[in-house]
């Protein structure tokens, strides 16, 4: 049964980081493609960064700056290092691998 937890979300204020992780078990995270998404009510999921099978990542424009994915296949755990967040950055965070999804973590970024 494969499983995907994500941790590290909370509520944070406009400047600040945060990191979050995603541990899978009963799946290979090596050369497996796996990214991290998010969704506001009402609206699409949207990706927010991804390793493709060969390793590359990708990002879009308005988050390759402050956000940055990395992994340990050896752990089966991804990270999503998130900085300088903004108020619209608010979501609940999803890790995918393959089309495995996890059951997200809220982050909140608010003064």
């Amino acid at each position: 049964q494969v499983q995907l937890v994500e941790s590290g979300g909370g509520l944070v204020q406009p400047g600040e980081s945060l990191r979050l992780s995603c541990v899978g078990s009963g799946i290979i995270f090596t050369g497996n493609p796996m990214g991290w998404y998010r969704q506001v009510p009402g609206k699409e999921r949207e990706m927010v960064a991804r390793i493709r099978g060969g390793g590359f990542t990708d990002y879009p424009p308005t988050m390759k700056v402050r956000f940055t994915i990395s992994r340990d296949s050896a752990k089966n755990t991804m990270w999503l290092q998130m900085d300088n967040l903004r108020p619209e950055d608010t979501a609940v965070y999803f890790c995918k691998v393959q089309d495995f999804w996890g059951q997200g973590t809220q982050v909140t970024v608010s003064s």
